[in-house]
């Protein structure tokens, strides 16, 4: 491998076992830096990011890295019995290192530690740098929040210090201060560095952005802002060739048009003389064969001409982006203004946040806003009825439906259409399905297992699932909704929620997407819960 090349992929083909395929000859190389991987739901980003870190075996091509490969994927699932200490992977140097402290000095231990005896104190310092300063070696991970176990496996990764760093969405699930912490560890990161993310913030970090389209990847120099500059001006350029082209083609059909009635025209002449025998009859079929092949001629040259114009106009569209977006028809769900939609009495969670009592009235939109572990998503499986309260009661006085952030109300033994189905007992087979197709799953993609989805596509297919299922929601609970989106899908499901008319409370970390849906009110969970101010939100 060059020495500017960290990653080189060659001929690399991916299908899953259901024959929907991926890659087919992906060739791409990624180099020194920091990348932002990008590209639409369903690309193929997680997935390559897979392959590199050998966490999947391609069917066909080869993958070298330079180096120690660290990944962190997507969702970060952690054993709740290991100990903070094993999943940075220091235990045995920090048993090796107690050991010598007190008095065993075993060559093993000396052997262990090696040259890293520095190795409790560089993790504290690490932990310290992303915010989880608070957590004890020797804490379990049971103990710590979804967020924070993100954030654990980050640091293991900075502590092991890997060539290779690959990022699959990191922001997931991390409150806005974590996120400031991962944004300044991605700024210093010294080595080569791939990220796949939906968020701005981050991609604009980065150094280069590689778009993963259609099985082939385009590079752009600069960050997120960058690219959607170049991309924006080379959407401009490709429709104003899609004009020209189609003026082209209007002029070719014109002309050849105008040429066919010129043809007609002479042949019925040349008819007529012929009729007439006003010259000698082998002058007159000499005129008739050299018209005919100047007619001929004339008539392939207009049709080769108006092929080439049909021709560069396909060339122009599909230069063209015109990317899917979904495009969700929420169930009528309007709540009078008045009526009384949700109701907490004195509501004391588990794990020991506070609710306290908090009604919902009328079509309101709650932002559920607080660190990581402060218990956002323990409340809302609360009033799911997923959780029982220590102590108090919710009522729910309308039809509620929640999408839970880890999306596991799909069976991934079960297709997307069997998937749906099953929330819809009364719909037919047809209607699950032209509903699917709004939500970009037509046809075989309808027929996908579930546990071959992207991140996005999961989301997507769990939303069909929450909003065909009967009765219709009139309060609606979304926890992290725009974790596994692209933005595209994001500002649809923006557009979706604006002509809601229910009730909605989501928890997000993502303010803009909390600012573009209408927030009312805004609830801040840190030990209780309280309004706040939107002022006070950032």
């Amino acid at each position: 491998m060059s020495a500017t090349i960290s990653v080189a992929v060659t001929s690399l083909s991916f299908a899953w076992p259901d024959g929907t395929t991926v890659f087919d000859g992906l060739d791409v190389a990624f180099g020194p830096g920091r990348t932002g991987l990008v590209g639409i739901n369903g690309a193929g980003k997680s997935t390559l990011l897979k392959i590199v870190a050998g966490q999947l075996r391609p069917a066909d091509g080869t993958v070298r890295v330079a180096g120690d490969v660290g990944y962190l994927p997507q969702n970060v699932t952690l054993d709740t019995a290991l100990r903070v200490e094993d999943v940075l992977g220091i235990s045995a140097q920090r048993a090796a290192l107690h050991a010598i402290e007190a008095g065993d000095v075993t060559e093993a231990h000396f052997e262990t530690i090696g040259d890293d005896w520095d190795v409790e104190e560089r993790a504290l310092v690490t932990l310290g740098e992303l915010g989880l300063g608070h957590i004890d070696l020797d804490r379990t991970v049971g103990e710590v929040s979804g967020g924070e176990a993100v954030l654990l496996r980050l640091a293991a990764l900075l502590l092991d210090r890997p060539d290779v760093l690959l990022l699959d969405e990191p922001t997931n699930n991390l409150d806005l201060y974590a996120r400031r912490r991962l944004y300044t560890a991605v700024s210093s990161w010294p080595g080569v560095l791939i990220v796949v993310s939906h968020d701005r913030e981050l991609l604009d970090l980065v150094d280069q952005i590689a778009d993963l389209r259609a099985g082939e990847v385009t590079w752009y120099g600069g960050n997120f802002s960058a690219y959607e500059e170049a991309l924006a001006g080379e959407q401009e350029a490709a429709e104003r060739m899609v004009r020209v082209a189609e003026a082209d083609l209007k002029k070719q059909k014109r002309e050849l048009a105008d040429a066919q009635v010129k043809l007609a025209r002479r042949k019925k002449y040349g008819q007529k003389m012929f009729e007439q025998k006003r010259e000698p009859k082998i002058v007159m079929g000499a005129r008739r064969r050299a018209a005919q092949e100047s007619a001929g001629k004339h008539r392939i040259m207009h049709e080769e001409r108006l092929a080439g114009a049909k021709e560069r106009l396909d060339e122009a569209v599909e230069a063209v982006r015109d990317d899917d977006e979904i495009r969700i028809d929420l169930p009528y769900t309007a709540v009078p203004p008045g009526r009384t939609v949700l109701t907490l009495l004195d509501l004391e969670l588990a794990y020991g946040a506070s609710a306290g009592s908090f009604d919902l009235r009328g079509p309101e939109r709650v932002a559920l806003i607080g660190r990581n572990g402060a218990g956002k998503t323990t409340l809302l499986r609360t009033i799911a009825g997923e959780l029982a309260p220590v102590s108090g009661e919710t009522k729910t006085h309308v039809p509620l439906r929640f999408l839970p952030q880890r999306l596991d109300v799909l069976d991934d033994e079960l297709t997307v259409a069997e998937n749906v189905a099953r929330f819809t007992p009364g719909a037919t087979n047809n209607r699950v399905r032209a509903r699917l197709a709004r939500f970009l799953f037509r046809g075989a993609r309808a027929d996908q297992r579930a546990a071959t989805l992207s991140g996005g596509e999961r989301f997507r297919a769990a939303l069909a699932a929450l909003m065909l299922a009967e009765p219709a929601p009139q309060l609606l609970m979304l926890d992290e909704p725009t974790n596994n989106l692209d933005m595209a899908s994001a500002r649809q499901l923006t557009t979706a929620l604006d002509s809601y008319e229910g009730a909605l409370i989501v928890a997000s970390h993502d303010l803009p997407f909390l600012e573009s849906i209408g927030i009312t009110r805004w609830l801040l969970l840190d030990g209780e819960l309280k309004e706040i101010t939107p002022e006070e939100v950032g």
